[in-house]
């Protein structure tokens, strides 16, 4: 069996309040520290092999964690993914719906999540991998990043600003785009956990990779090329997520 990936160090994990921590009982913050433990093991082994390929004491064994402990914290692995979901996307999401409730456009709220999400995978990898594998199964119709962008595509159709009757098909030729962006961005741009890929043909730059995927995508659901081009350049406005609070701009 190989090896399973070395718990990473993420912003995804929850800050802590010193002082509460202090007062916190020790035995509770072990238990406490435990769960996270599972739950940035279980991301690690999720982002590279999805939910299905990893067993429970894959991720016992990566948190240092006795196997009989995890039935302490998740009653299954389905419970621990369920976990990981709304750790590591919703607070990232609800964010994301913050910034849109002052948007009026369908066309500018879809353009600046995609940029969003570019930027912190870029910033984040294995928050990118794990979006790129969660993104991969029939739950992303249902939960996480993947639903609000079933979402916005329906509201988009229903104002008339984006071209099509079905929302499904619409989903997944937007959806293709923003994996492959993804996948894109993240080999194309180096970070602290990955190096840069180098570009196949000479052609190729990995500039502003975030507006050229966003104008893509709004070209895909009808706007003309110059209207999604000026959407897709505007400033993002500022987004209360800790993730991003250093970078805003690619």
């Amino acid at each position: 069996m190989a090896a399973a990936p070395k718990r990473p160090k993420t912003s995804t994990t929850p800050p802590t309040n010193p002082a509460a921590t202090e007062r916190e009982p020790r035995g509770a913050r072990r238990k406490r520290e435990t769960r996270q433990r599972l739950m940035e093991a279980a991301l690690a082994l999720m982002a590279h092999k999805g939910m299905e390929g990893v067993a429970i004491n894959e991720i016992t064994e990566a948190a240092d964690v006795g196997f009989g402990s995890f039935y302490n914290h998740f009653e299954s692995k389905e419970a621990i993914h369920a976990a990981l979901i709304d750790w590591a996307f919703e607070s990232f999401a609800d964010a994301l719906d913050q910034l849109g409730r002052h948007i009026s456009d369908p066309a500018e709220v879809l353009s600046l999540s995609m940029r969003y999400a570019m930027l912190r995978a870029q910033r984040e990898p294995l928050w990118g991998q794990f979006l790129i594998k969660e993104a991969l199964s029939i739950r992303v119709l249902t939960r996480g990043l993947g639903q609000r962008l079933l979402r916005d595509i329906q509201r988009g159709i229903e104002a008339k600003r984006f071209r099509g009757d079905d929302p499904l098909m619409s989903f997944t030729v937007a959806g293709g785009i923003v994996l492959a962006s993804l996948s894109v961005y993240l080999h194309l741009t180096p970070s602290n956990a990955l190096p840069a890929t180098p570009l196949p043909l000479p052609s190729f730059n990995a500039d502003h990779l975030p507006e050229r995927a966003a104008t893509e995508l709004l070209l895909a659901l009808g706007l003309s090329r110059s209207e999604a081009e000026e959407i897709a350049r505007r400033p993002l406005p500022p987004m209360n997520d800790s993730s991003l609070a250093a970078r805003t701009e690619p």
